[in-house]
């Protein structure tokens, strides 16, 4: 049952009378922010008496005379200028609290209009590895799917996989000219990682020597103009243009800076400028084995054929330690020969358009064109992106899509959901979910101290021994009756936990920040066994079940003997309240998209159990009764944890 759902639709019929349009008012009712202000606060009377030209107070009163919460509710309080406080009736909230505790679901309702989602997430390059930058999407997505998957709706992953663009020519290019064939037989992946990697610094070298000239000539200019300006001009649009001006400049200084370093990395390394010297034209080159690639060239398609199962399986390596699975990985090569099809029916429909030899859809709003088909013929991730929406439409009869992704891509979606809309799909709900960056502490992108980004495989081993080393201390700490060592993990399980310890962290300290946010990586703060981190969560969910194994408890059996839990402490109701609100959180969750608000409500409930610890003993209670009805409480809270961490894509361990 969803207690604030509830309690919303109590209030809708009330306020029918007060307000032609319920919604935004009905919104503010909400869990209150201090328990002495009762479980839940309704603000809606001080907007109701401004519109209706009311006291706020009086309007609170006549609300809470028609309002119908009596079986559910303590006599609801009118406070300050309006406020409606509202206090759950604690036998209710026992029956409540009952009923969850011999629920599967947990007292989560499934939806009653289920909807076929798609969940577009990860979708790497598969030309080169993993790396940090993969991270978010990676366990955001993953954490979406399992929470509408919960919530009663068909999910469908897909895992839009990059196989088929640009960086499989350089592959190619490389494999031709500067293959390694002992290493390719060696690790044929790592192989191909370093030509890729090769390729694309060469590119780099020759592309940042043709834009030096033009960019040091913008910086003088730039300059002139800067020192024809007054700083000190009592004018102010002279001032702002000068401190425009100084900003342009050293944006400029430092794409010079970046610049020098691509060339000097080239120039001061002799055999990387032996082949920069010999393959000029590299850039030109390797779109040319793309386009060879894509127009069937009998070499080009049997490397690909070679390298892409290879780049595949290394890529499921990582996916099966995070526990990610998708039920479909329909890359870019899937849609290849849907493409041209989807630019006819665009022009077609007059919204495609020729500009410059290249084929585009102008949009309202938007001073770029969305290019479906350059002028060289040549296809565009739109046009791959628009072919997959129909495919997800005709094929899994998708309602809504949503596409896990870089906030830095919000233009590019904006302008594919405008396209798709006037093509004709207005019934999908399209949804960029976006997300900010990884950061370094020096509060840049997360990066190598050699510059390089951080590779997702080797930050997750690190994650891992970091947990080992905070495992295995734990287990050395602990003592017999006598004060004599006495560890309880075995090496194997030691192992076992330190994993499930290390990869939580790092999805957790992802996935507990709000997704728009950057946020800071750091391994000491996500595996801290105190604070909001998952170790803390795994933490309070293994001291129940240690609660368990010193009483010689069995949850199974405990369920089965159907103990009724009693609500005596305030700390016993605290607890019981946040269970019950478990519901609520998810549906807040399918809502927004934001996994953060879990990990946020599963925090609170560890502080509520902790809360709970200090107040009232469990195995020591006065009477047999009490006992069995804490022990019940803490069984449905320990489940109550570990399906929320589930959802995050957290184990929670019942040992540590």
């Amino acid at each position: 049952m969803n207690i604030l759902e509830t309690l919303q639709q109590r209030f809708a019929t009330v306020l029918e009378d007060f307000t032609d349009n319920v919604g935004p008012f009905v919104e503010m009712i909400r869990p209150s922010q201090d328990a002495k202000f009762g479980d839940y606060q309704a603000n809606c009377a001080m907007p109701l008496g401004k519109q209706n030209g009311t006291a706020p107070r009086e309007v609170a009163l006549k609300i809470v005379d028609k309002l119908n919460v009596a079986d559910l509710c303590e006599p609801s309080e009118v406070a300050g200028p309006g406020f409606i406080n509202l206090t759950l009736r604690t036998p209710w909230l026992e029956d409540l609290i009952n009923r969850i505790a011999h629920d599967e679901r947990l007292g989560v309702e499934a939806v009653a209009k289920p909807k076929t989602i798609v969940v577009d997430f990860s979708s790497p390059n598969v030309a080169k590895p993993m790396h940090v930058g993969h991270l978010r999407s990676t366990v955001i997505g993953d954490s979406l799917a399992r929470v509408f998957r919960f919530a009663g709706h068909q999910v469908i992953t897909d895992n839009h996989i990059g196989d088929w663009g640009t960086q499989f020519g350089m592959i190619i290019y490389g494999f031709k000219h500067f293959v390694e064939l002992k290493a390719y037989e060696q690790d044929p992946v790592g192989e191909l990682a370093r030509l890729y990697r090769l390729v694309n610094q060469l590119c780099d070298y020759h592309d940042a020597k043709s834009k030096l000239p033009e960019l040091k000539e913008q910086i003088e200019r730039a300059e002139t103009r800067l020192a024809e300006m007054d700083p000190d001009s009592p004018d102010k649009q002279q001032k702002k243009a000068y401190k425009k001006q100084s900003s342009e400049i050293a944006g400029l200084r430092a794409e010079l800076k970046t610049l020098k370093a691509k060339i000097a990395a080239v120039d001061d390394d002799p055999e990387l400028k032996e082949l920069a010297d010999k393959h000029p034209q590299i850039a030109v080159d390797s779109r040319k084995q793309t386009a060879k690639l894509h127009a069937g060239d009998q070499e080009n398609v049997r490397l690909w054929d070679e390298f892409l199962p290879l780049c595949v399986e290394a890529l499921q390596k990582i996916y099966d330690r995070l526990d990610i699975a998708f039920d479909h990985t329909l890359g870019e090569s899937f849609y290849n020969d849907q493409l041209a099809d989807v630019v006819k029916d665009l022009e077609k429909k007059g919204l495609a358009v020729e500009s410059d030899g290249a084929k585009c859809v102008f949009l309202e709003g938007h001073a770029a064109p969305f290019i479906v088909q350059k002028a060289d013929g040549a296809y565009t991730y739109a046009t791959t992106d628009l072919a997959t929406i129909k495919y997800r439409v005709e094929e899994f009869g998708a309602d809504q899509m949503c596409y896990v992704v870089d906030a830095r891509q919000s233009e590019h979606f904006s302008m594919l959901f405008k396209t798709a809309r006037a093509w004709g799909y207005n019934d999908v709900e399209l949804q960029h979910v976006q997300f900010g960056t990884v950061m370094g502490k020096d509060g840049r992108p997360y990066k190598t101290r050699s510059g390089d980004t951080v590779g997702l495989e080797s930050l997750l081993d690190e994650a891992i021994a970091k947990a080992s080393e905070i495992v295995a201390a734990n287990d050395d700490a602990k003592k017999d009756a006598d004060g004599n060592p006495r560890p309880e993990l075995s090496p194997e399980y030691r192992a076992e936990i330190a994993e499930a310890v290390g990869l939580g962290g790092v999805k957790y300290a992802d996935l507990m920040h709000n997704r728009e946010s950057d946020y800071v990586f750091d391994y000491d703060k996500m595996l801290a066994t105190t604070g909001n981190t998952a170790t803390y969560l795994q933490y309070a969910h293994a001291r129940i079940y240690g609660i368990f194994r010193k009483g010689n408890i069995l949850p199974a059996k405990l369920r089965s003997e159907v103990p009724r839990i009693e609500i005596k402490d305030p700390t016993e109701r605290a607890l019981a309240l946040r269970i019950a609100r478990y519901s609520e959180f998810l549906s807040d969750v399918v809502a927004d998209c934001r996994p953060n608000l879990l990990t946020q409500y599963l925090f609170d409930l560890s502080n509520d159990l902790t809360a709970f610890y200090a107040a009232c003993h469990v195995l020591n209670a006065e009477d047999e009764q009490t006992k069995r009805s804490r022990l019940m409480l803490c069984d449905v809270c320990a489940r109550v944890l570990s399906h929320g961490m589930s959802l995050l894509g957290i184990k929670a361990p019942q040992q540590m």
